[in-house]
């Protein structure tokens, strides 16, 4: 089960008892953490009822502002901004959550505090004016997503008072409805007939567009990725979710032996690969896709809707240095209610040189269709020869007729 996430309201005050800083919002976040017994699980970790909000400081020209909480069992958050002459806006974030905590943690491997820090994502706001975001914002690290909705922040505020003007986050801006020009195929027509309805018919799914994505370590390439991907989900209303490159943020780490791609579709649905390098003592070392997990969240108020993960998979196995492409459809079955398609699959996980794919293995499906279309070809150009050899027969005994005639 998922814990009641609470609003929180921080309203800091300056020596002359005047508003400075002013946020309220609703956060939540989903960590994945180390059992006792070596595998792993997702959690998540609400606000509770009781926040303080010690340390919050509410900076200067010189100073970046602080707004800090501390809620449940020594769990904390905290993120500085820092402004210019005309704008200010969030730096980075610090979280420190407590495995201690055995109403969250109640199997964790490692007990005790663990912080990450993630660079803030929010946009520069003018000064005078405050953020506004009610639609989901997410930043991923380190085994943690954390979930933001319902945000209005204002930092260095001028004479104790919280302006009207508002800045929307791109998530708040509003989308125009496509205009669907009047076809034969859309147009609809009064009949005097009476006649029984349709059977209902499901559309014929499409294939969604194929992304480009990359994850970088310094100046170069670590991880390279180009896929289609569609989710399926059979739970409650079964439908198709198409993974739109034009939205879709990447994030993930670049390892040795351990590397993971982590797709964000900026609509609420969280998909991510995890890659490992096996017989890692041989000289001819493989990798291979170990597990994939899904998360689905509520667009309105960032809660977990549902969430799955299948870490027993053996699929997409290339040599360490090479790259793995499989351009045939592919599902992946992450359990009953989770299937993923991926079409148009190229991926190097390890060792990327030059922020090239390096020279591809290619998966049985695509090899069986390059088999195919030679004998396709074949077939078709022994049509082509029989037409002709027809068509010539026939030339040939209307020639012997029409010399018979004369």
């Amino acid at each position: 089960g998922f814990l009641q996430s609470y609003a929180v309201e921080v309203d800091v005050k300056d020596a002359s008892n005047a508003t400075c800083l002013y946020a309220k919002w609703m956060m939540e976040f989903l960590i994945k953490y180390e059992t006792n017994s070596s595998d792993y699980k997702n959690t998540t970790l609400s606000l509770s009822s009781s926040v303080t909000h010690n340390g919050s400081v509410c900076g200067s020209d010189t100073q970046a502002a602080l707004l800090a909480v501390q809620f449940g069992e020594g769990h904390s958050w905290s993120v500085n901004f820092t402004k210019t002459n005309e704008t200010y806006r969030g730096d980075f974030i610090t979280f420190t959550y407590n495995t201690g905590d055995a109403a969250v943690f109640p199997d964790a491997k490692r007990k005790g505090p663990v912080t990450i820090v993630v660079k803030d994502s929010m946009r520069p706001v003018q000064l005078n004016n405050v953020f506004v975001c009610h639609n989901t914002e997410l930043l991923e690290a380190e085994n943690v997503t954390q979930i933001f909705w319902n945000v209005t922040v204002q930092a260095f505020v001028p004479n104790g008072t919280i302006s009207k003007k508002e800045s929307r986050c791109r998530a708040d801006a509003p989308t125009a409805a496509p205009t669907v020009l009047p076809t034969v195929a859309n147009t609809t027509t009064a009949s005097t007939t009476t006649s029984a309805p349709a059977p209902t018919t499901l559309p014929k799914p499409v294939n969604p567009d194929t992304g480009n994505y990359s994850l970088r370590s310094g100046n170069n390439s670590c991880f390279l990725a180009i896929v289609g991907l569609q989710l399926n989900v059979t739970q409650d209303k079964p439908r198709l979710i198409n993974i739109n490159p034009r939205t879709t943020t990447v994030d993930g780490t670049c390892g040795n032996t351990r590397a993971t791609l982590k797709f964000n579709d900026g609509n609420s649905t969280l998909i991510g690969f995890t890659f490992v390098v096996k017989n890692t003592s041989s000289a001819a070392q493989k990798y291979y896709l170990k597990e994939v997990n899904v998360t689905l969240l509520n667009h309105l108020n960032g809660s977990v809707i549902s969430s799955a993960v299948n870490n027993n998979f053996s699929k997409w196995e290339a040599f360490v240095g090479s790259s793995y492409m499989c351009r045939s459809e592919q599902t992946l079955e992450i359990n009953e209610e989770f299937q993923i398609h991926t079409f148009n699959l190229w991926i190097q996980p390890f060792l990327v040189l030059e922020n090239k794919f390096s020279a591809a293995e290619e998966c049985y499906a695509d090899s069986d269709l390059n088999f195919l279309i030679p004998i396709a070809v074949g077939v078709a150009l022994g049509f082509l020869i029989i037409l002709v050899f027809i068509s010539y027969i026939i030339g040939r005994r209307k020639s012997r007729t029409g010399y018979q005639s004369v």
